[in-house]
């Protein structure tokens, strides 16, 4: 039997993650709730938010499945409509499927809302301090219920995802439009996100063990000042408020631990900001020379 993997919510990072398993000739299913191909994946065009959309999906016997779904706004109706809601309404369609193994949640590190001076790993209980992060974490504790002798589960909770088309950090580094106050900030690539998906997928199939949880992000949380002081060098933009520049204490927001993500033996392409921005910023630079 051909593996076959079945992505629910196929938007930037979901299509990602379903072009790398088919480079490994992996049979893909792509879900999204908007109209459009995906180029060389099969799409189910559907809403997990209306159980009455998804019936094709119970003729499906995927053996891995991956909740990918974005919220289409930021309130509390409508984390819990996307995020438990529609992961119930997913999960209710394979009850018979006895050839499901494992089902990976894309989560957030919205759910560690605590302020503390910490770092925070996997083995730090999340403490929600929002709607969204609150939604979130009910939603991980739904799969691990409803996984409980059935298949198994991983929750991977992704700090802020940058990348082709994520350009919010390069934007504000140009204009200047800083935020008032500095605080910690954390990220992944969208590249190493997907890579990172696909690496666990590839182990689940392969037999091999993977953990409960994964905190997704880079190596290196940082201030979000540094980073828009790099990204202001790298582009020859002048920084007139030298007091951005200066070291803050106490600072706003939370650090972040990936020690889950770097022991399964998953190598980052991007193991920092300068990494990945450089990369970013490097693609701009070439695309402008070109255009």
């Amino acid at each position: 039997m051909q593996p076959h993997v079945l992505i629910i919510g196929c938007g930037d990072l979901g299509a990602a993650v379903a072009h790398q398993l088919k480079q490994h000739n992996i049979q893909v299913t792509g879900v999204k709730r908007s109209q459009g191909d995906i180029p060389g994946i099969a799409v189910i065009n559907a809403d997990v938010t209306q159980p009455s959309s998804l019936t094709a999906l119970s003729h499906l016997k995927p053996q891995i499945i991956l909740y990918c779904v974005a919220a289409g706004g930021q309130t509390d109706a409508q984390y819990k409509a996307i995020y438990v809601d529609g992961l119930d309404n997913v999960l209710k369609t394979q009850v018979s499927n006895t050839s499901l193994k494992h089902v990976f949640f894309v989560s957030s590190t919205r759910v560690y809302g605590q302020q503390t001076d910490q770092v925070l790993d996997e083995a730090v209980q999340p403490v929600p301090s929002d709607f969204g992060g609150e939604r979130l974490l009910q939603a991980e504790q739904l799969l691990s219920r409803a996984a409980k002798g059935s298949y198994q589960s991983t929750v991977l909770r992704l700090s802020g995802i940058y990348g082709p088309g994520r350009l919010r950090m390069i934007r504000l580094a140009v204009t200047g439009q800083w935020p008032e106050h500095d605080s910690w900030s954390n990220r992944i690539h969208r590249d190493d996100a997907a890579s990172f998906i696909n690496y666990l997928i590839q182990k689940v199939f392969a037999g091999d063990s993977v953990a409960e949880h994964y905190i997704v992000t880079d190596n290196e949380p940082v201030r979000q000042y540094e980073v828009l002081g790099w990204i202001a060098q790298q582009l020859h933009v002048t920084i007139s408020d030298v007091s951005k520049q200066q070291s803050t204490t106490d600072l706003s927001g939370k650090r972040l631990n990936n020690a889950s993500l770097r022991a399964s033996g998953y190598e980052l392409q991007y193991p920092n900001y300068q990494a990945g921005y450089g990369a970013l910023i490097a693609n701009l630079e070439t695309k402008v020379t070109h255009d």
